[in-house]
């Protein structure tokens, strides 16, 4: 089934302020937000609950180690080419991005604890075994940040379910950091 992607200027009227903040804020709209467009509650709720998990104990770079390490455990060839780009943009460590793509291990104890664990609640589909909850928190997090790694769990739940239901375009600003979940053996 072919999905618009839409633009400020055709989008549905209710997505027609969301899109025009997320060009305000990122210079043009990504392909992935002009596609949920078509259905404005799904582009709310997830630009909605991006600023939630912005707002969360965890800091940029653990974000993005999330958030690529479920987009990769999902198979999302847009979502871990963005978050590859984005967290370049955050200052995230090369290596750490490097390490995440091709499913670890990161060189830092912690971020790894944090990789695998993201990976494992994704993976799992929200049930990681008791010892890789363990592992988890003898890495230095709490029962808080297993509950904020669900959260964006539920995030990249939303894109990347919408990329592999919709067939998202990859936009030009990401395309130097195209991903193939085949060259990875993921699911």
């Amino acid at each position: 089934m072919d999905y618009k992607t839409y633009a400020v200027e055709d989008a549905p009227a209710r997505a027609k302020e969301l899109l025009a903040a997320a060009k305000k804020n990122y210079g043009f709209v990504p392909n992935l937000l002009g596609t949920m467009a078509e259905a404005p509650s799904l582009l709310k709720a997830y630009m909605t609950l991006a600023g939630v998990f912005e707002e969360s104990s965890l800091d940029a770079s653990e974000r993005q180690v999330v958030l690529l390490a479920v987009s990769r455990e999902n198979g999302c060839e847009y979502c871990v080419a963005a978050h590859t780009v984005i967290a370049g943009m955050q200052k995230v460590p090369a290596d750490v991005v490097a390490a995440v793509r091709s499913g670890g291990p990161i060189g830092d104890r912690k971020l790894e604890a944090l990789r695998a664990f993201a990976a494992a609640v994704a993976g799992s589909r929200g049930r990681p075994s008791e010892a890789q909850t363990k592992a988890f928190l003898a890495a230095g997090y709490g029962k808080r940040q297993v509950l904020e790694v669900v959260l964006g769990v539920g995030l990249k739940t939303l894109s990347n379910y919408t990329n592999h239901i919709a067939g998202t375009a990859l936009d030009a600003a990401f395309a130097k950091a195209a991903w193939s979940k085949e060259a990875c053996a993921c699911r």
